[in-house]
């Protein structure tokens, strides 16, 4: 038998629980974030600018970029670009403090907030339809889970 055949016969160790329970995390994470995405689409934003109008109507005194980059869901390398295509479409605007001219604090704009208001209720229908069946008893041990798992990796 040729070494390229034994090669290629040769099956590959059983995966780890941590290599499945990462796949299915992904797999399952790639699932939700196409159903939300249809919602975005529609209101013509990116999850990242979603991210960032939530993130800013939590925080109504405005943020600096920096503190807006450390609360995202992912990363975002580029999140002056980001915030400057918010900023173009007048969902926030940008300020520099008088106390600190250095500072430009971030605040979400009255377009910005009407344009979280409509869609809070979608949203949250798609995450009820998504994760609803597994119930609060299931959903809040998943969520610990979630949060045990990443505390132990940042």
């Amino acid at each position: 038998m040729s070494n390229a055949r034994r090669t290629a016969t040769k099956r590959r160790p059983a995966p780890l629980p941590e290599e499945l329970a990462f796949l299915e995390l992904q797999r399952t994470a790639d699932l939700l974030s196409r159903g939300v995405a249809q919602l975005l689409k529609a209101e013509e934003i990116s999850a990242n600018q979603y991210n960032v109008l939530r993130i800013l109507r939590g925080a109504p005194e405005g943020l600096t970029c920096g503190e807006i980059a450390s609360r995202m869901i992912t990363r975002d390398p580029d999140i002056t670009r980001l915030l400057d295509r918010l900023e173009k479409r007048h969902l926030i605007s940008r300020c520099r403090e008088n106390s600190d001219r250095r500072m430009v604090m971030t605040r979400i704009s009255t377009a910005g907030a009407k344009l979280l208001a409509r869609m809070d209720a979608p949203v949250r229908e798609a995450h009820r339809r998504q994760l609803g069946h597994l119930g609060p008893r299931r959903l809040t041990a998943l969520t610990r889970l979630l949060q045990s798992a990443r505390s132990q990796i940042a």
